[in-house]
């Protein structure tokens, strides 16, 4: 995956971060889209987003590239406390992929992203939307209050993918977004696959698009 500085886009993909206020959802993003840190805990008031445009490679048969895509990433950064939950919520249901985010050093961010999940389920269909667990621990590993065995469960009970990231070092920010980024494109390929479209049928355009994908109930 390469950085597309400017012109069109086949895909806009809209992903959301959840989690507790706090636990560095804004940090992460930052650190994504424009690789800086700022230290400073500023807090997210409603919802916020930020945007960054990539080259998507598609993997081929036998391990060769496949087709080329650029898309558009729409990364959107929600308030944590309970006051904003309902402004938050709303944006459930147009998100194709959650970062679902937590503290390593606060317990209690850990057992709330269960909480985050239920709120998701309630108005999205998860099994059409694909989830990254993604925690922020703090730079102090000597404060660790949660032990792996933990989040291996999480794991292996919701079958995600799970990564320990920086926002300050940039330890596995981007890797954890591109891998969530390739799960999606991916459910994408294969529901197009299963779908054919006619060039007539599609206006004469043979360009992958993902709002007709939603239309056809399609689990992308």
């Amino acid at each position: 995956i390469g950085t597309m500085i400017d012109g069109d886009y086949d895909f806009l993909i809209k992903l959301l971060a959840l989690g507790d206020s706090g636990v560095g959802k804004t940090t992460f993003l930052y650190r994504y889209t424009d690789n800086k840190f700022n230290p400073k805990f500023i807090t997210t008031v409603g919802i916020d987003f930020r945007e960054k445009r990539v080259v998507y490679n598609s993997a081929g048969p036998n391990g060769t590239t496949g087709k080329t895509f650029k898309v558009h990433l729409q990364l959107w950064d929600t308030a944590g406390q309970e006051r904003f939950r309902s402004l938050t919520t709303a944006f459930f249901r147009d998100a194709m992929g959650f970062l679902l985010m937590f503290d390593l050093t606060s317990q209690q961010s850990f057992l709330n992203v269960r909480n985050w999940m239920s709120k998701a389920q309630e108005r999205t269909f998860l099994e059409n939307k694909l989830i990254l667990v993604c925690p922020s621990p703090s730079f102090l590993e000597s404060i660790r209050m949660l032990h792996p065995k933990k989040h291996l469960h999480f794991k292996e009970k919701y079958v995600v993918p799970y990564f320990e990231t920086s926002a300050a070092t940039g330890h596995n920010v981007e890797k954890a977004v591109i891998t969530l980024l390739d799960l999606i494109m991916k459910r994408m390929e294969q529901c197009v696959d299963k779908t054919p479209v006619s060039d007539a049928a599609n206006g004469g355009n043979s360009k992958l698009d993902p709002e007709k994908t939603e239309e056809k109930k399609c689990a992308c």
